[in-house]
């Protein structure tokens, strides 16, 4: 086994997911709130990959979840992007609060 407790790779999901929380409720630039989801989606990840090697039956599942996961936030930056380019287009801003309507 490894010398890392579990708890560790916890607290450190734990961090990641406080922080990611912080910038999606708090900032105003769209391009940090979507690096807050990723760093929540990562945090995530990481209890994935935790459970799966420390938990009370150790399988891959969770590090096969964990891929899934992966892909879906690849799909997620790549979507939300676009439509942050869009938007930018259109309204010449990056901040949410200007982005409520989606006309002119």
């Amino acid at each position: 086994m490894s010398s890392v407790p579990a708890s560790a790779f916890l607290a450190l999901a734990l961090i990641l997911f406080c922080i990611g929380l912080y910038g999606a409720l708090t900032k105003r630039n769209t391009v940090i709130v979507l690096i807050s989801i990723e760093l929540m989606l990562n945090a995530v990840n990481i209890n994935l990959v935790t459970f799966s090697k420390y938990g009370l039956s150790p399988s891959i599942d969770g590090q096969i979840f964990a891929l899934f996961a992966m892909a879906v936030a690849a799909a997620e930056a790549a979507v939300g992007l676009a439509i942050l380019m869009a938007l930018y287009r259109n309204k010449k801003t990056v901040h949410i609060d200007e982005m409520n309507e989606m006309k002119h």
